[in-house]
Parts: structure tokens; sequence; C-alpha cells
């Protein structure tokens, strides 16, 4: 593919992009920024919320992760279905009973000061964590497909890549981007459709021949033989669930697009017609990562053999598999759709990651709402610019330290991130205990620093028994026990203590 036609794809999609955010930002307010003046529709909510949960990683790495581990992710996907039924019936619930605008807010008024300070700072981390990682991953696509031919540094393809989610995101904040990202998951999901019908169609795959070779694959199979193999079925089914309960519902960026619905109801039927699109949109990944395997074998190509797909270990990268193929080896038009796709499932979720990183720092840290609007737009905006720093340096520091699928690594260092959030609601949900509240933030970073202890010794302390994404429940146990000894009996404060079920 031409450089110059990337070029000019990806700045025509930005143009619309830009287009839309004039449109949605006109007369923005502080709560249209926030949460969209509580007024958006709950089937926008749930369409857009697709593109922002699912990102480029998804789009790279589960299709690519199919070498190595065939489809155990599937158990995830199924686990979502669990995690999302507790969102809905009990997380939901409580947040618009409060009506919160940060849901971290809620540890201040169940357990107290530090207790919300370090639900707000876990979360920060964990989000901005997650967004670079995913931002890398497009970044490093436009790298491949555009700028290495151009001699243009990667540090330049990173700061011009966020610099375009800032311009058509600092204004408008959540009431724009719930019109962007409808937007991107509508190109997400055709590019994803019409890349598997690309695919089959060079294979001359039928529909019904299509299904069965995906079947017949051994890339297709899950694993239920042996519970200590980090792909064991059980094992990532419930990592799925939990890992659903905080990135969804314990993050202030899902549950900002779920708190702008008009009531409860309605935020409760976006998320219940959400969850089965989600798990079927994860299932036509799977299926897009067999089939690109299928179509390598099919063309003569040996991945594990071509230097620009290895790692320095000489393994394959399957991250780069996809992107390869799509620029290399498809036609123009499935090239052109790929680009597409990538550019427009990353800023789905790295845009609307963007603007929650900003309303958690300027609710839970700088108490906005104390100032006249004028005040709250200056500081908003700068807090925006200063994320957008943020995450370009921890993509740079990324790139450098980075070994490992991009899937993995997301839901690992989520693992490690969110259990402390995972802990506290949790704590706060299920007893009517407190907490001695200046001993939270500690017993939290001891809990982290515990886990991976125990994940980095597992195989020879636990009879070879490796971690996978379950690292997060190990976390948010040891952060709940950690929370259980430095608890006092609910009657010291029996209003808090009402915040439990």
């Amino acid at each position: 593919m031409s450089p110059t036609l990337v070029l000019s794809l990806v700045a025509g999609y930005f143009a619309v992009l830009i287009v839309i955010a004039i449109l949605t930002s006109r007369g923005a307010t502080s709560e249209s920024f926030f949460v969209a003046n509580r007024n958006a529709p709950w089937y926008m909510v749930a369409f857009a919320m697709i593109g922002t949960s699912l990102s480029g990683v998804t789009f790279i790495s589960v299709p690519g992760n199919v070498y190595g581990k065939s489809w155990s992710y599937l158990a995830v996907a199924l686990g979502f279905v669990a995690g999302y039924v507790v969102i809905g019936t009990v997380l939901l619930p409580l947040y618009y009973r409060l009506r919160l605008v940060s849901i971290y807010s809620y540890l201040e008024q169940r357990f107290g000061y530090w207790s919300y300070k370090t639900g707000a700072l876990f979360f920060l981390i964990s989000r901005s964590l997650g967004s670079a990682l995913r931002l890398y991953l497009v970044a490093g696509v436009l790298q491949l497909a555009v700028f290495d031919s151009m001699g243009v540094p990667f540090t330049v393809t990173v700061m011009v890549s966020i610099f375009f989610i800032y311009l058509y995101t600092f204004k408008g904040g959540l009431k724009t981007i719930l019109w962007t990202d409808t937007f991107q998951t509508l190109a997400m999901l055709t590019c994803v459709g019409l890349s598997i019908y690309f695919m089959a169609d060079a294979l001359n795959y039928s529909f019904k021949q299509l299904v069965s070779s995906v079947q017949d694959s051994p890339m297709s199979q899950m694993y239920f033989s042996d519970f200590r193999d980090d792909k064991f079925f059980w094992k990532q089914f419930a990592s799925g669930m939990f890992i659903t309960i905080v990135m969804t519902g314990l993050d202030q960026d899902l549950m900002q697009k779920n708190l702008s619905c008009r009531s409860l109801g309605e935020a409760q039927k976006n998320l219940f017609w959400f969850t089965p699109v989600i798990v079927s949109v994860n299932i036509l990944f799977l299926t897009l990562g067999v089939l690109m395997y299928q179509y390598a074998t099919a063309r003569g190509l040996t991945l594990t053999e071509l230097p620009q797909l290895l790692k320095l270990n000489g393994t394959l990268d399957t991250d780069k598999v996809f992107p390869f193929l799509a620029t290399t080896q498809f036609s123009l038009t499935a090239g052109i759709i790929f680009i597409l796709g990538i550019i427009a499932v990353t800023y789905a979720s790295a845009d609307s990651a963007l603007t929650a990183l900003t309303t958690s720092f300027c609710v839970d840290f700088l108490n906005i709402q104390q100032y006249p609007e004028a005040r709250q737009t200056r500081l908003r905006q700068l807090t925006h610019l200063g994320w957008s720093v943020v995450l370009i340096v921890i993509i740079l520091i990324f790139r450098v330290l980075n070994e490992q699928s991009l899937i993995d690594a997301v839901y690992k260092a989520a693992g490690f991130t969110y259990g402390p959030l995972l802990g506290l609601f949790a704590f706060g949900i299920l007893t009517r205990r407190q907490l001695r509240d200046r001993l939270v933030l500690p017993t939290c970073v001891a809990a982290v620093l515990l886990t991976l202890l125990i994940v980095s010794n597992s195989v020879e302390w636990l009879n070879g028994y490796k971690f996978g994404f379950e690292i997060l429940l190990l976390n948010g146990t040891l952060v709940y026990l950690g929370l259980l000894a430095i608890s006092r009996p609910a009657d010291a404060a029996p209003a808090n203590a009402a915040l439990a079920l």
C-alpha cells in the first residue's frame, strides 16, 4: 500500500471526526463533558460502547493469539456475560441511586477520604496504562504501513496520533464521544465483516465451507484438561467475568457512558443489549484469526521464518501478523478496509479513555465542581492536555520494554492495577464493616506487591501452576483480606455501612 494512500485515508477519517466534534460540542459545559447532560439515548450508548470496549488490541491481538492459544479466549468472552449481569443488577443501581459523576466517590461515602483517593488513583494508573498500550498498537501499524518508509520517527507518529484525539475531544468530551464512537463502531464492525469476507473469498470458501473449516481447525479448540494451564477454560471464564466487572463496572471510562443515560432502566437496557453483541463480535475476531493463518498457509508463507514478524528471542510476534498480511498480501481494497478498521476501533477506545482520565482527575483530585464554569473549562482543558502527554510517555516506554502479545500485556497489567478496585468495591458492597481509612493505600500497595511475588514464582511454589488473566482474582482477594485485617465493626459508623448491600 502506498504511504500517500494511507495518509489520505487517515486524514479523511479524522476530518469526519473533527466535523462531528464541531457539530456536537456547541454550547458544551462541564456537565456535557462529564456525563453528556444525563440525556443520552440508551441504544446510542450501547452501540458506542462496542468500540470503546474492544480497542485495537482486540482487532489485532485476539486474531493473532489464535496461533498459540487457539480459541481459549472464547472462554474469557463467555465470562463477560456473567460479569455484565453483576454490573447491571448490582453496580448500576448503586451508582444511579447515589447520582455519581465519578464512581469512586462511592468509596468516600462508604469508607472515607483515603479510600476514595486510593480507588481514583488506581483507576488513573489502570486506564492510562491500558489506553497507552492500545494506542501503541495503532501507532505501530501506522509506522509499519506509512512512516517507516518516509523516515518519520515512531515518537512523531505517537505524538501526532494523540494530538488528533485531543483535538476532537477537548471541548465536547462525552457528548462528542458518544457520536464519534457510534460512527467508529459502525466503521469497525463493517471492516471486520469485510476482512472475513475477503479472506474467505481468497480461499474460495462458501459460507458453509468457512464455518466448517473454522470448526475443524486445531486453532479453534478450547482447553479443559489441565487446570494448571493458563488456557484452562474455567480459569479463563472466571477471569473474563471479573475482568468485565472491574474493567467495565469499576472503570470510570465505561461507566461514564452508562451514567449518561436518562434513567437506571435505560442504562440496564443498554447493558443487556450490548452483552450478546460484544460476545458475537469476539467470535468474529477469533474466526478472523483462524482464517488469517489459513490464508497465510495457502499463500505459501512460513510466518515463523519472516524476520519482520519475529521478536528478539526468535518467536513469532503474533501482533504483527494481521498488519503484515493486510498491508503486504491482501488486495488493495482489503488493505484499505484493515487500515480504517484498526484506526476506528483504537480511537473509539482511546478517545473515551482520555475523557475518562480527565473526568476522574478533575472530579476526584481537583474538586472541579466548586469553581465557576469558566475556571472549570480552563482546568478541564489543561488536564486533558496533561493526560495526552502522559499517554505519549507511557507508549514510548512500552515500545522499549514489551516482549509479549498486547492482549496478554493489557489483561495482566489490569490484574495488578484493577485488583485494588475489585477488593475495595467488593468489601464496601458485601460487608457492613468500616476501614481504618489511612491504612487503605498501603494495604492495597502491599497486596499488589505480594501478588507480583506469587505470580513470579508460581511455577516453583505451586507445582507448575501458571497464572493467566486470573491474576486479577488473586490480587482482588489479597486486597479484600488486607482490608478485612484493617477493618472494624459497622456499629462505629452506621450511616456509611448502610451503603453496603
